[in-house]
């Protein structure tokens, strides 16, 4: 204890550290049914919408997940429910491989890795700012959820390579692999709170013993929504939340890569102009953390998502028109992958405080996640029936452009934390 606080280094970011390669690594899994979609379809004959209803499945977990898992972390501590998620995760994707039918899927891939990746999500990056952090909360913020963005998309090039060249069973061993070493990482060097490690929050000089979570573990949650739902912000704040996903993992998440192998573009290529968005995420994001410290969020989510409006409408046409194009939307879509989140948590932290911001986020996140999960389910639903991808695509555009005109009705947060009082 006394080497931590006696340290130099803030110990708050060798917890960052730890938990963005945990995220990191999180969301690489969640990236691994976009790669495996046209794999199964062949080898299994599985139908593209029955795959989609797995991973629906998955990303509406994910999202639901979030709020349970803060007083989860509340009650046990941060680091006992990360190992418990990734060892929840190791099983499922131990398994993977020798799956036969989709009721398996649905099972491994939609409820297990659903529930590991859950308590293992925006809520997790929330929860460490604002508990380690007074100043530079935007900014860790913006980082975590970069990481937890950009590790979906950095890793597709090498599972799509994987999948390719050796098989994908391969790859998803590989990501089992990766979780077996980062596991007993997070049991040694991850801390709940800077309490732990005698120190105060950065920005603060008071070391404070964390408040006891006292709620009930299942009913404290919802009644924190309830309490939530009396406030429009609230609403808004899930309302465009639910824009977002719906425009970002539940489509081109999950449909951008079998939308290229439509216009003949190769696997590895579509991984890789992922890749190049998840490069241009963990700058876009990270800024959006700086800029949210700085400027106020709600003209920041109105430009977020007016240009990504602007980008998906765009779509359709850079891929019939080649490279080049989808090289310019990969950068463009890339740098406002997920910069809503930064912006959309400061304004739930800054409206119903840093005690309840971890579980009203993750009520948000669920709306996310809800949202994601119809567009993941809706894209492959309507590429059957209409056999292209273009109805989607320019239909979440325009969602994203309503999502701008309702961020500029969030109320600022003064105003809206009398509203939540009254």
């Amino acid at each position: 204890m006394r080497g931590m606080k006696s340290s130099r280094l803030y110990y708050g970011w060798v917890v960052v550290g730890i938990v963005f390669l945990t995220l990191l690594v999180s969301a690489a899994i969640n990236s691994v049914p976009s790669v495996l979609m046209l794999p199964l379809e062949k080898e299994f004959g599985w139908d593209r919408s029955a795959v989609s209803g797995a991973i629906s499945i998955r990303i509406l977990l994910y999202g639901l997940m979030g709020p349970f898992a803060a007083a989860f972390m509340a009650r046990y501590g941060v680091r006992k429910i990360m190992v418990i998620s990734m060892l929840l995760l190791i099983v499922s994707l131990s398994l993977t491989p020798i799956m036969t039918s989709i009721w398996q899927m649905t099972l491994l891939w939609g409820i297990m890795v659903g529930i590991g990746t859950g308590s293992l999500a925006n809520v997790l990056g929330v929860t460490i700012a604002g508990r380690w952090f007074v100043t530079h909360k935007g900014l860790v913020i913006g980082m975590l959820t970069a990481s937890a963005a950009t590790g979906q998309l950095l890793f597709l090039p090498l599972l799509a390579k994987l999948t390719e060249d050796i098989g994908w069973r391969t790859a998803v061993y590989t990501v089992v692999g990766v979780l077996a070493v980062l596991t007993p990482i997070v049991g040694i060097w991850m801390r709940n709170h800077p309490y732990d490690v005698g120190a105060s929050a950065l920005g603060t000089t008071e070391v404070v013993k964390p408040v006891p979570f006292t709620g009930n573990l299942f009913f404290t949650p919802i009644q924190t929504l309830l309490s939530a739902a009396r406030s429009g912000t609230f609403w808004l704040l899930a309302g465009t939340f639910f824009f977002c996903g719906f425009s970002t993992n539940g489509l081109i998440g999950t449909h951008l890569i079998p939308a290229c192998g439509d216009y003949g573009i190769p696997l590895v290529t579509a991984a890789g102009l992922l890749s190049l968005m998840g490069l241009f995420d963990l700058v876009g994001t990270t800024l959006s953390g700086w800029l949210s410290d700085r400027f106020d969020s709600r003209w920041l989510l109105f430009w977020y998502y007016g240009l990504r409006g602007l980008s998906l409408i765009f779509l359709p046409y850079a891929l019939g028109m080649g490279y080049m194009q989808l090289t310019v939307f990969a950068v463009f879509y890339g740098l406002d992958w997920i910069a809503t989140v930064p912006p959309t948590a400061k304004l739930a932290s800054d409206t119903f405080g840093k005690e309840k911001a971890g579980m009203i986020f993750g009520w948000v996140v669920v709306a996310h996640q809800a949202g994601a999960s119809l567009a993941a389910y809706e894209a492959g639903l309507l590429r059957v029936w209409l056999g292209s991808y273009t109805v989607p695509f320019v239909m979440s555009g325009f969602l994203c452009l309503l999502a701008a005109l309702m961020a500029l009705r969030i109320r600022r947060a003064r105003a809206a934390a009398i509203q939540v009082a009254s």
